[in-house]
């Protein structure tokens, strides 16, 4: 099986588990959606507006009166087109909700049908450059959601493929600015701090695989090192600010 087949079954292994969540009557913010609104969210998941998924989906938790239930409820209708790269919800806000909805602690089935589908997409997207949706924010998403960088990391290190190579350039592409880092904190919050971690890895693990005529500067390796060793909560900049 393809890993875009594998991506395929998991997203239908995720509509059939979440099929358990049924409709139930969505109080929240009338102000913001009105009653009519409210009734879309309240009717059956296929026939709400592709709109108001999206609004709901970023909407802050406190607009509803049972936010985890109705983000458990529209979990098929976000996930499915946002590994496609077709929401209009940004990734990092997209992994803040969830984990404010509390996804990990969700029954078994619901919890494991998610960590599937952000296996699978993650595997489909380093074996596809380019992918729908950029490789930072799908590492970002997957990191925050889960709460850990380190797995999604080995996996790319074991992964050997072309287009894994093309998602590093593009990272490194990204990240690097001149002979800057950017703050690399992750989620709509930045509740992830991954730059440590990330410098660490594009310098040990990846290295080799990395053309950037960069990473050959003493000076801009000392700097990147400043950073291996900063505090979680240091940002790139503040970290050169000290050198000057």
């Amino acid at each position: 099986m393809s890993h875009h087949q594998q991506l395929m079954t998991a997203l239908d292994a995720l509509d059939r588990a979440f099929a358990s969540e049924e409709p139930f009557s969505v109080g929240g913010c009338t102000y913001c959606y009105g009653e009519e609104g409210l009734a879309e969210l309240s009717g059956p998941l296929h026939l709400i507006p592709d709109d108001m998924v999206s609004a709901a989906a970023g909407e802050v938790p406190s607009h509803w009166d049972d936010f985890p239930r109705l983000y458990r409820r529209l979990v098929p209708r976000i996930i499915r087109p946002l590994v496609a790269g077709q929401f209009d919800v940004s990734e990092e806000l997209i992994a803040t909700r969830l984990v404010e909805a509390g996804w990990r602690t969700w029954d078994a089935p619901l919890a494991d049908a998610l960590r599937n589908v952000w296996t699978a997409w993650w595997q489909v997207t380093l074996h596809t450059h380019p992918s729908p949706v950029p490789i930072r924010d799908t590492l970002s998403l997957v990191t925050v959601a889960t709460d850990s960088l380190r797995p999604w990391l080995n996996i790319w290190t074991a992964t050997r493929t072309p287009a894994a190579d093309a998602h590093l350039a593009d990272l490194v592409v990204d990240v690097l600015f001149e002979y800057e880092i950017t703050n690399l904190s992750m989620g709509f919050d930045s509740e992830s701090h991954a730059t440590a971690e990330l410098v660490k890895w594009l310098l040990t693990d990846v290295r080799a695989r990395v053309t950037d005529s960069r990473l050959d500067d003493p000076v801009f390796i000392h700097h990147l090192q400043q950073l291996m060793s900063a505090p979680s909560d240091v940002s790139a900049e503040a970290v050169h600010k000290n050198e000057l």
